[in-house]
């Protein structure tokens, strides 16, 4: 083959617009070979769970036909990742691999290997930003320290020179790859699923950049200016549902950001808009405080909660998991989560409260179960949120709040839409019911009792709290 041969190599940016590897890629090469490594070990101890696999396959195969339209084709490889870039290399003679920078810290440190082993070969790596709008280094506080508070955060991302532009969608005839470079089959044993766990439906979502691009569209027309109000009621479509296409690399924050703007010289204008990007922002300061706290998806950031009196109670993490805790606004969300691979955000706030305070198991306990049960299952934001939760981390909700279901349901599913979709046990009690089904005179139910007292617990969690002081 020619010489002036590169590989892309996807991970998670499975897109081809706005694709500054691809695009640097084309600017020195006559030949781009498209790759994709399934190696769950080079992921570890954050490999893909149940929901990621089953969204990744499809995403996969929307990438590779995306990549066949335009006359190229996506080389799917199962294998150890070092193995599998000496075989490629070896066959192809590439001088060049680009990838974008990933940042969980395992996978960073395994980056950093792969390019010292790439080195000694001879063959070139170049690796670039293409998953956030600002690298987590670039912004720090006059000490140089890193920011432990959002706002704060946000103030100094704002003040910054604008984040990049998109880049445009790759051209409509790309290099053709030789058909003599072998790709697995893309549908084959790397997404076998336990069966013990059922696959998740993709309700609502269209996995790859496709549906990553309709889904932006519908909520940049339709919800964006309302976000501000719409974004707390689970039991209407009034967030952007991008979650899953970021998590994946479908789409780029970059294009999330030119999207929402373009029409809004002054986004701070408009409310809606305004808490959305601060909802990016969020992104943003996930990354950032996993880059910079490496320890924190098993660590609690605040030193003090390292002797939390955590309780290990089996039989209740499995009834939470499983959406039989008898608080309507919580099961919703569990079973939701369990069949249909993800969660509002507002149900995902209450939910973890239940665990943590309610309960009083530990966090690390719901973000194993988020993280295998979600499709945009991400460390650096799965890792914030649990954290915020639990008041263990950087900017925390402060302890003492727990969230109350049947108030939470009652405010923000009024009419009992959302519970009525997942737990059909209650969906015939009248409205004044829905979130309180053991006042009903009838009992004639399948859905269980409340497994603890809200005011009993919620007291516990209160003093367990003061006894870390």
């Amino acid at each position: 083959m020619d010489d002036t041969v590169s590989i892309v190599w996807f991970r998670k940016d499975l897109r081809l617009d706005d694709h500054p590897a691809f695009h640097e890629a084309l600017k020195g090469s006559r030949h781009v070979i498209p790759l994709y490594i399934w190696d769950p070990e080079y992921e570890a101890p954050w490999s893909p769970g149940t929901a990621s696999r089953s969204w990744l396959l499809q995403s996969l195969q929307s990438l590779d036909q995306a990549l066949q339209n335009r006359g190229s084709k996506l080389v799917f490889r199962y294998g150890k990742t070092r193995a599998v870039l000496n075989d490629i290399i070896a066959s192809t003679r590439a001088t060049s691999i680009l990838w974008h920078r990933r940042y969980e810290p395992a996978v960073a440190e395994r980056d950093r290997l792969t390019i010292d082993h790439l080195m000694r070969k001879g063959v070139r790596a170049t690796v670039l930003s293409g998953s956030l709008l600002r690298e987590p280094e670039s912004i720090r506080k006059d000490n140089g320290e890193p920011y432990r508070v959002f706002t704060a955060y946000w103030n100094a991302h704002r003040r910054m020179m604008p984040h990049r532009k998109p880049l445009p969608d790759l051209p409509p005839r790309l290099p053709s790859v030789h058909p003599s470079i072998h790709s697995d089959a893309i549908e084959t044993g790397p997404f076998f699923l336990d069966s013990s766990k059922p696959s998740n439906q993709t309700l609502g979502f269209t996995p790859g950049e496709t549906g990553a691009l309709h889904a932006l569209r519908h909520f940049s027309t339709e919800w964006v200016e309302r976000y501000g109000s719409s974004r707390d009621r689970p039991d209407w479509t009034g967030t952007s549902r991008v979650s899953p296409h970021l998590a994946w690399g479908e789409i780029s924050p970059a294009r999330v950001w030119d999207t929402i703007t373009p029409a809004h010289s002054t986004p701070a204008t408009s409310n809606g808009i305004d808490t959305f990007l601060k909802e990016i922002g969020w992104r943003e300061f996930a990354y950032h405080l996993l880059v910079h706290f490496p320890s924190t998806p098993e660590e609690p950031l605040r030193g003090e909660f390292r002797h939390f009196p955590w309780q290990n109670k089996p039989k209740a993490l499995e009834r939470w998991k499983s959406g039989q805790t008898g608080f309507p606004m919580v099961d919703a969300g569990m079973r939701e989560l369990y069949r249909g691979g993800w969660m509002h955000n507002r149900v995902r706030m209450l939910t973890a409260s239940f665990l943590v305070k309610n309960l009083g198991i530990s966090w690390t306990e719901g973000s194993r179960w988020f993280w295998d049960r979600l499709f945009d299952a991400d460390l650096a934001n799965n890792t914030l949120g649990w954290q915020w939760t639990a008041g263990c981390g950087a900017d925390a909700a402060p302890f003492f709040r727990i969230f109350n279901p049947v108030i939470q349901g009652q405010k923000f599913d009024p009419d009992g839409t959302y519970v009525r979709q997942w737990i059909p046990e209650i969906n015939t009690l009248p409205q004044r019911l829905i979130h309180t089904p053991w006042m009903a005179s009838d009992g004639d139910t399948t859905y269980p009792d409340r497994m603890v007292s809200l005011i009993e617990s919620r007291q516990r969690a209160l003093n367990d709290f003061r006894s870390l002081s």
